[in-house]
């Protein structure tokens, strides 16, 4: 892409890297070069954009945060004129940046991925895996053309494609018929940080259940742990249900259901290739009706 200014092209670059170094290794340019693009932009728009610490490298100012995500939807908007250009063309080109909290990856996103990339070779696929929290902001500083991620989605578009709830697994086989109890005494809980999120916004309850708790970040971390007999997990059932393990499963409550949805500023004014993957994407969840957000089911066998 030609028509960014090229100042501006290596300024989003090393406002991601917080690096002159890495992003002249990235660019294939020189270092020179790279400071000499940041101190021109500076000098054009009269502003200073990065403060310099020697410690910490590049930290943008107030300033320059402000100009990031305007040059990022300018990249946006130069991105969508080469896919209108190359639409008709089998998107030949083009670019699309998601975003993803790890279980979608897990049990959606890799095999939508493989089929998105073996129909549109040509077409550059990039994928951030966070927290809810982080996949919530990405969208929101336009970071990706969209995010699948846990409600609630705040002010941002949405469209439904999972509704989860959230469960205790122990290696323990504890009383037929137990409910494990969040508003009682703390107990060793096991919890991702997606999952202490999802947690979190769903129950009118103090966060004492936490007081004992173990914070790790992988949802899959949260198995490996109860597996081992570290404490009582608290995940997904849709987690649960596709990774193997040997951990019995039990009811919670207060009751935490968790909606899976894509999200974006506006969905229907995505780029093409956005609104491909996103149709192969809900194609795969309504092809499997097991997992769907219309077969939610609480019943735990």
């Amino acid at each position: 892409m030609i028509m960014l200014n090229h100042n501006l092209h290596i300024f989003i670059r090393v406002a991601e890297k917080g690096s002159i170094t890495e992003t002249a290794n990235e660019l294939y340019i020189s270092q020179p070069a790279v400071s000499k693009a940041i101190k021109n932009l500076e000098e054009e728009l009269n502003l200073k954009l990065f403060h310099r610490d020697r410690r910490k490298g590049l930290i943008l100012t107030e300033v320059g945060h402000e100009i990031l995500l305007q040059a990022r939807q300018m990249a946006d908007l130069e991105n969508r004129m080469y896919q209108t250009a190359f639409r008709s063309n089998n998107f030949i080109g083009g670019k699309v940046k998601i975003a993803a909290v790890p279980i979608v990856t897990n049990f959606c996103l890799a095999k939508v991925l493989y089929k998105f990339r073996q129909k549109y070779p040509y077409v550059t696929v990039e994928l951030i895996e966070g927290s809810a929290t982080a996949i919530k902001k990405a969208v929101e500083e336009h970071q990706v053309d969209f995010g699948i991620s846990y409600s609630p989605f705040g002010n941002l578009d949405y469209e439904m494609i999972y509704k989860d709830y959230m469960i205790a697994v122990s290696k323990d086989e504890l009383f037929k018929h137990t409910v494990i109890d969040l508003s009682k005494k703390p107990e060793r809980f096991i919890l991702c940080q997606s999952g202490k999120e999802v947690t979190l916004e769903n129950l009118d309850i103090n966060a004492s259940f936490l007081a004992k708790s173990t914070i790790v970040e992988h949802a899959s971390t949260v198995l490996a742990l109860a597996e081992e007999k570290n404490g009582i997990g608290i995940v997904s059932k849709l987690l649960a249900d596709i990774t193997p393990n040997t951990l019995h499963q039990y009811p919670i409550e207060p009751a935490i259901s968790s909606e899976i949805g894509i999200i974006a500023h506006d969905i229907k004014d995505l780029t093409p290739v956005a609104q491909e993957l996103k149709r192969m994407i809900v194609e795969f969840t309504t092809e499997n009706e097991n997992l769907s957000y219309s077969s939610y089911s609480p019943h735990i066998s």
